[in-house]
């Protein structure tokens, strides 16, 4: 039997209550929306709660080989001939990969050099204009001493 209050389903009061943690405190709405996607799992016991979180950590522990990415500690499959394909194209995949990775830094540095060479052409731009505004300043002013001169 179900004693909660606020049912974990989508209600005008679920949802209100959703929006106004979202307001309030950003982690108390995701709370919320938890508790209406999720609740019904949980059926609003904590033993409950522990037991299906206890179930998930357990399965990511037993398949972290399929989680952890290219990962070579997988069990033989008993044909040694498909071992050694799967050995070689696992190879294949790592060379692949590292020449990947290898034009990606290329191509970070490439447009690394583009931005700072763009950055110096603007800068270079700047100057020029800063310095024909600054010595056409200078022509057009009168000599920095004569504001000194009461009379």
């Amino acid at each position: 039997m179900n004693t909660a209050i606020i049912k974990p389903q989508w209600s005008p009061l679920t949802i209100a209550l959703m929006v106004m943690g979202f307001i309030i405190f950003w982690p108390l709405g995701l709370m919320v929306l938890g508790y209406i996607l999720w609740g019904e799992k949980f059926g609003g016991s904590a033993e409950k709660a522990q037991a299906y979180w206890n179930k998930g950590c357990g399965f990511m522990r037993s398949n972290k080989k399929h989680f952890s990415g290219f990962n070579r500690d997988y069990s033989t499959s008993g044909n040694a001939a498909f071992d050694d394909y799967r050995a070689e194209q696992l190879r294949r995949l790592d060379e692949e990969r590292a020449r990947l990775d290898a034009e990606v830094d290329a191509f970070q540095e490439y447009m690394a050099n583009l931005r700072k060479a763009k950055d110096r052409e603007e800068f270079d731009r700047f100057m020029s204009e800063h310095r024909g505004n600054r010595q056409g300043y200078g022509e057009n002013t009168p000599p920095a001493n004569n504001w000194n001169n009461n009379g």
